[in-house]
């Protein structure tokens, strides 16, 4: 079933999958799709350096920002029992060399082959193995769930962790700022949710020529001190990465789990994918970022080698004393811009779960009249925000909020790598011997990570993981409940043909001028606002036009596959609508396709039906008492239907169904 294929309070719409639609089951994660750049999909109309100038603002802003802690954290753990030189030689290879296989292989390389159409993301993987596999199975689903939980306690903790390692810069231009760190974190923080529901197109056009002054800026800082000790380069050698691993045995595992933390925000490669193109995206990593990265850590280690009092804020202590407000001024700009791009994605993962039927219908506000990618969702936005603010109370520093960071990415990672597989096996048709020589080492490598994160969840590792588990509490108890809702509606419904039979048997309903619009959810059987309409006003309308809504699993549906128009009678006809799951709903734009393929109605003569669902709990009826008041619940807090679907309020009926679930 399709978005509008909910027992929303609002109108039930249209939508059991037809051909290339999906059902609500298929949904899946969602990309990490900032909605401040070009729109989804037009990445072949700019130019590649505009493109990627756009892609080293928006998809490398967080793993962009993670110098400011990754080298920090892993030193911490790596000097328990005392930092040696080969401790600092062996983090600082196992960071570069975590960048080469994580982010260069396995995304840059790899991954960003595997494009849904042009779009990329968790998404894209999950329709591209649905359509090899021909099938629906509900590990599927449950990948796709996790998913999207999982990136939505990425989304909460990413804003806390990055803006609070940019203002501690602040302590080392005096110490006296200590006290004022928090209360300035969370000036900034709410202060980037509070101008979200403007937009940020105004000032999006800034973010690529800022983070390009970011990565040179910190690329010359590394490069400039790579000569305080030139034995750094050893790290180079992979060598030393796994003679670190080897020589401190499980005890690696705690540096491993900090290690990862320079990796975060690699998947934005592959969500980001449909709006810059694999070209920008690969150029600017390769001529870039990457380069900036390597150099930064090199030059955070020399300096730790040079100087081992400096492994408390490597990164920072990098600047003369006279670029250190200004590089602290620049870390901040830098990652309130990744907060944002993590913002921005999480409301288009959010959008999308919506339009796959993973959650109801929410209110989704657009920013901007030229881009429709921008968009405002006020609901995910407070609980965002809530959420962000409250980790910065509780946890009040960036070490302490490390240990919160990267259960939830290294877990995405461990499911774009197993999606991949199946794409490899059963789209590709790749050998099977080749995949497991790419696969098993790669998911070796992430296992291990993952088992290196999950030590730190007594320390705040439990944060992602809660913040998943409600998720996706939310999500199954949506699918579930809808799909009882569906067969409770299906028992004693009369099918459309019946009714159609009948009525033409009938002589008591007086017949009205103009063309009335049913949205379905099944269109199998007669629309309940149709029932109503006939029971209650006794009159039919001269035309009558059943629309079904059903979500592809394209990101995009050309207008040529946009509509089909099934004749059921001489007053009856069906019409099929078939959007892509980046796409909007908008019903009259696709009913005007209608009409140029011969469906006539005058739209100023046309009224759009609408059913108004209503939920009592019943004890008796399937589901747990727990779970039917969650629902309820989620049904209540439904986006007007009118709205999520761009119909004309002046034309639209509005008939109630109370239904005992």
């Amino acid at each position: 079933m399709s978005d509008s294929d909910r027992p929303d309070a609002g109108a039930t719409g249209p939508a059991v999958p037809r051909g290339e639609g999906q059902s609500m089951g298929e949904a899946l994660s969602a990309a990490h799709t900032p909605s401040d750049l070009p729109t989804p999909g037009q990445h072949g109309t700019g130019s590649l350096a505009a493109l990627t100038m756009g892609a080293i603002g928006v998809v490398y802003g967080d793993i962009g920002t993670s110098p400011l802690y990754a080298m920090r954290e892993s030193l911490h753990a790596a000097s328990r029992d005392g930092l040696t030189d080969a401790d600092v030689i062996g983090v600082i290879s196992l960071l570069i060399w975590t960048l080469v296989l994580i982010v260069t292989f396995k995304y840059v390389v790899l991954i960003l082959r595997a494009d849904n159409r042009g779009e990329g993301g968790t998404l894209s993987l999950v329709a591209l193995v649905q359509g090899a596999l021909d099938r629906r199975p509900v590990w599927l689903l449950g990948l796709g769930m996790v998913g999207v939980s999982l990136f939505f306690g990425d989304a909460i903790i990413t804003p806390a962790m990055s803006v609070l390692s940019a203002v501690e810069g602040m302590r080392l231009v005096t110490p006296a700022f200590t006290p004022y760190v928090v209360p300035i974190t969370l000036a900034i923080i709410t202060g980037l949710f509070v101008v979200q529901r403007w937009g940020t197109g105004a000032v999006s056009v800034l973010f690529g020529p800022i983070m390009a002054a970011w990565f040179l800026i910190m690329g010359l800082l590394g490069l400039m001190h790579i000569d305080d000790d030139w034995s750094i380069l050893r790290a180079l050698n992979p060598g030393y990465a796994a003679g670190f691993v080897v020589a401190n045995g499980l005890a690696s595992l705690l540096v491993l789990g900090s290690v990862f933390l320079s990796v975060t925000g690699a998947e934005a490669l592959y969500a980001d994918l449909g709006h810059f193109g694999r070209r920008p995206i690969r150029v600017a990593w390769v001529a870039l970022v990457w380069p900036a990265l390597t150099l930064s850590y090199l030059g955070q280690g020399a300096l730790v080698l040079s100087h081992p009092e400096t492994a408390s804020n490597p990164f920072f202590l990098m600047a003369p004393d006279w670029a250190l407000l200004p590089l602290v001024i620049l870390a901040t700009a830098a990652t309130v811009i990744a907060s944002q791009a993590v913002i921005s994605g999480a409301f288009s993962m959010v959008k999308q779960a919506v339009r796959m039927g993973l959650l109801p219908r929410l209110e989704i506000l657009h920013t901007s009249e030229s881009q429709e990618g921008q968009i405002y969702l006020p609901r995910v936005n407070a609980v965002l925000a809530v959420g962000v603010i409250i980790l910065v109370l509780v946890f009040e520093s960036s070490s302490n909020l490390a240990a919160a960071y990267g259960i939830a990415v290294t877990g995405d990672m461990v499911i774009t790598t197993i999606l991949a597989t199946f794409v490899m096996l059963r789209a590709w048709r790749w050998n099977p011997a080749l995949v497991s020589a790419i696969i098993v080492p790669i998911l070796a490598i992430e296992a291990i990570f993952l088992g290196a994160n999950i030590l730190k969840i007594p320390d705040g590792g439990w944060v992602p993981i809660l913040m998943s588990v409600a998720m996706i509490l939310l999500m199954y108890t949506w699918v579930r409940g809808t799909r009882h809702v569906q067969a409770q509606a299906r028992r004693g419904a009369t099918s459309i043909e019946s009714l159609i039979e009948m009525l033409a048997k009938s002589s008591r309903l007086k017949e009205v001028p103009g063309t009335a619009i049913f949205l379905t959810s099944d269109p199998d059987i007669a629309p309940a606002a149709l029932m109503h309409n006939i029971k209650h006003n006794h009159v039919l309308h001269e035309r009558n036009i059943i629309v079904c809504v059903s979500v592809a699993t394209r990101p995009f549906v050309p207008d040529a596959d946009r509509v089909r128009i099934i004749r059921l009678s001489e007053r009856f006809s069906r019409v099929d609508l078939c959007f892509g799951y980046m796409e909007e709903t908008n019903v009259p734009r696709a009913l005007a396709l209608a009409r140029k393929q011969g469906e006539k109605f005058d739209i100023m003569s046309t009224s759009f039906f609408l059913n108004r669902r209503t939920f009592r709990p019943s004890k008796t009826q399937g589901l747990p008492g727990w779970q039917e008041s969650l629902f309820i619940a989620m049904t209540k807090s439904a986006a007007n239907a009118t709205d999520f679907y761009r119909i004309p309020t002046n034309r639209v009926i509005e008939l109630g169904q109370q239904i005992i679930i």
